[in-house]
């Protein structure tokens, strides 16, 4: 599944679902099925139609799920003007429209996707002043799959707002429902990541968000969990990259950031922790000012090598700092010994 809205670990389901579920299962028509999700609250409905939504493309089912909320679309459609003022009927009909788009590009239907991204904003539109709880979740998915959308084409700009606008109303949401919203939040991040072009800018962002995030892992949420390890990934692949480009002082923002994540999810110190602590220690060694912390880390994490019996760690470390004590010689001075004036 590509990372989207959709993804479990977006927005983990906290309502239940099982009633609904079961109704649901009992009806063939649209119609029949849009009064059900109209008969529950909404986090209940939205839920289900994401839940089963990526529960079908797990299953390499996306086709009929598509096809299914097309058909659900066309019905409120159809309605027009009848449910105009409705505001139920509208964010229903917006978080459909919501998770078609998230199902289109899954597909690589991008077209498809643009389509009904922009018939949700024009749904959401109709009460511009309306900023309850399903609008802004429905909003803040919305925005998250069209930025992946547009990254996917690489317009890198309009993704990046986009982001940025999910971002925002993610931790409005998170401020009163941690237990729901911390997740989407730190995934909205970690999209951050990848459409970001300017690392500086990138760096900034998240190291805006930093507390919020270190707060968030306080929590007994595994969702959150599992969306920081997903953020810990891509700021070490964010960090890996850097460091093979040589810019080993944005590296060490990466990689530090990465490990004060990872501490807080893994307490014990473990083999991740490690590698990720070598791959900081060997960018330290690269900027001069920071060599003798990069030498004490590694010092450090040999002893912690041997400790846990990583052998191939202990190795690269070893390598790594004879190979700083090499870099370390004043090649001038010698020069000086073997030609005197």
């Amino acid at each position: 599944m590509k990372p989207l809205s959709l993804e479990p670990v977006f927005l983990p389901a906290t309502a239940d679902t099982a009633n609904i579920r079961a109704r649901l299962k009992k009806v063939r028509a649209p119609e029949d099925s849009i009064s059900s999700l109209l008969g529950t609250d909404f986090d209940t409905a939205y839920d289900t139609l994401r839940t089963t939504a990526a529960a079908g493309t797990a299953a390499d089912e996306a086709a009929q799920v598509t096809s299914t909320l097309a058909e659900m679309d066309s019905v409120l459609s159809a309605a027009g003007s009848e449910g105009e003022n409705d505001s139920q009927r509208i964010i229903l009909h917006a978080a459909i429209l919501q998770i078609l788009t998230a199902l289109h590009i899954e597909q690589n239907s991008l077209d498809d996707a643009a389509v009904t991204a922009a018939r949700a904003l024009s749904l959401l539109a109709r009460d511009p002043k309306r900023k309850d709880t399903p609008f802004l979740q429905v909003l803040g998915c919305l925005l998250y799959d069209i930025s992946h959308l547009h990254g996917e084409r690489g317009e890198f700009k309009q993704a990046e707002r986009e982001v940025e606008k999910s971002i925002k109303v993610f931790e409005r949401l998170a401020k009163t429902n941690p237990d729901r919203y911390a997740s989407p939040h730190v995934m909205a991040l970690n999209g951050a990541t990848s459409v970001y072009r300017n690392r500086v800018k990138q760096a900034e962002l998240l190291a805006h968000y930093q507390a919020a995030t270190s707060s968030y892992l306080q929590m007994l949420n595994s969702g959150v969990e599992d969306a920081a390890a997903r953020l810990v990934e891509s700021l070490t692949a964010e960090g890996d990259t850097l460091a093979r480009m040589g810019r080993h002082r944005e590296a060490i923002q990466y990689y530090s950031r990465a490990l004060k994540y990872l501490t807080r999810l893994e307490p014990a110190f473990t083999l991740h922790q490690l590698r990720l602590s070598i791959a900081l220690g060997k960018s330290m060694l690269s900027v001069s000012a920071m060599r003798e912390k990069g030498v004490h880390l590694l010092n450090t994490m040999l002893h912690k090598a041997t400790k846990i019996n990583a052998l191939d760690e202990h190795r690269l470390i070893v390598d790594a700092l004879y190979h700083a004590k090499s870099r370390s010689l004043d090649i001038l001075s010698l020069w000086h010994k073997v030609f005197p004036k």
